[in-house]
């Protein structure tokens, strides 16, 4: 089995697919300016015990993390070393772990390993190819090609294909994910034993989906026509697949209305949220704006967008100035009250 890394870099932004014999395998998202945070060391001060949550809020640098009581007990107004061990989702604080620090006042200690390390640490001796220089690897000139693009792009659609026709959809809540499973209009004769075999088929597929979208936390699976005698050949197959996840996802069994239950440790923040977002919309205009401009240099270029997606990129230290770097020249802002998203102008 062959595995590559590819790194695709925009400003702001590093797109990273890992291909298994050219099959997209994994994926992740790395923002230099608005790092999630996980595995950053810092020097925090806790704030407040909540003894109903077993544990204690600790203020570190631009967030409130979470550090649970069998990671150490201190008193408010004590400062203590943590490092976040999951990113904030959801509109939760990070969760922290203790930490072995030097004394000194609240701040960040030391940055963690960002996903492209992380990925290249996962799949080591991958071959990897970047597009931008300073990410080490071999240079080429696009590391994703037309159909890489097109899949990734596939990634930010709630709905997904399967094998034999089926679809399925992929909901995220803020308590859970669901994921529904429709075998399409298969309908015929001997319905039973093809539903199994389409969904066992399906089976690869939505563990792939769950490394790919970055799913995590409690996970519900409502397999297609699924009888309760059925469940023990389905959830053998279930998992023998999620024992190849790197993050360690696991099969709880079967709800009394046939759900498959998965737990899978959240640790970064779902694909779907980082793709949500002024931010997010911002790096996606920059993405083409920067293509254009390597296309027509001699053109000044204009982002008109929604007032709300040009501060997102102005807080962001990294985006502007990479593009600038890159482009060899600014791009042009105006903000638009009118637009609730962005689109790209000759000046």
């Amino acid at each position: 089995m062959t595995t590559g890394i590819r790194a695709a870099a925009s400003p702001g932004e590093v797109r990273v697919a890992v291909l298994r014999d050219g099959v997209l395998w994994d994926y992740a998202l790395w923002r230099p300016g608005r790092p999630d945070g996980v595995g950053d060391v810092h020097r925090g001060r806790v704030v407040a015990r909540a003894a109903a949550l077993a544990g204690s809020f600790v203020e570190i640098e631009g967030a409130t993390g979470f550090l649970p009581e069998s990671e150490g007990k201190a008193p408010e107004g004590t400062v203590l070393g943590v490092r976040i061990v999951r990113a904030a989702h959801g509109g939760k604080g990070p969760r922290l772990a203790a930490a072995e620090v030097p004394s000194g006042p609240v701040g960040l200690v030391a940055r963690g390993p960002s996903p492209l390390d992380e990925l290249r640490a996962r799949y080591p001796g991958a071959a990897f190819l970047a597009d931008e220089r300073t990410l080490g690897g071999t240079w080429v000139a696009r590391a994703f090609d037309d159909a890489l693009e097109a899949e990734v792009a596939a990634l930010a659609e709630p709905e997904m294909a399967l094998p034999g026709g089926g679809r399925a959809h992929v909901s995220l809540t803020p308590a859970l994910t669901a994921i529904d499973v429709d075998l399409g209009g298969f309908s015929a004769g001997g319905k039973a034993a093809s539903h199994r075999a389409l969904n066992l088929a399906a089976i690869p597929e939505l563990v792939r989906a769950l490394r790919l979208r970055n799913l995590g936390g409690a996970i519900l699976v409502d397999f297609a026509g699924l009888p309760g005698r059925r469940q023990k050949v389905l959830g053998e197959a279930l998992a023998a697949a999620l024992a190849e996840d790197p993050l360690g996802a696991r099969l709880l069994g079967f709800s009394h209305l046939g759900l498959a239950e998965i737990r899978r440790p959240r640790i970064r923040p779902p694909l779907a949220e980082l793709l949500a977002g002024a931010h997010a919309e911002g790096l996606a205009a920059l993405r083409v704006a920067a293509r254009e401009a390597a296309a027509m240099p001699a053109i000044v270029l204009v982002l008109r967008a929604a007032p709300a997606i040009l501060a997102a990129l102005e807080t962001d230290p990294v985006a502007l100035p990479q593009y600038r770097e890159r482009t060899g020249r600014d791009l042009v802002l105006r903000a638009d009250p009118t637009l609730a998203g962005w689109r790209l102008e000759h000046g």
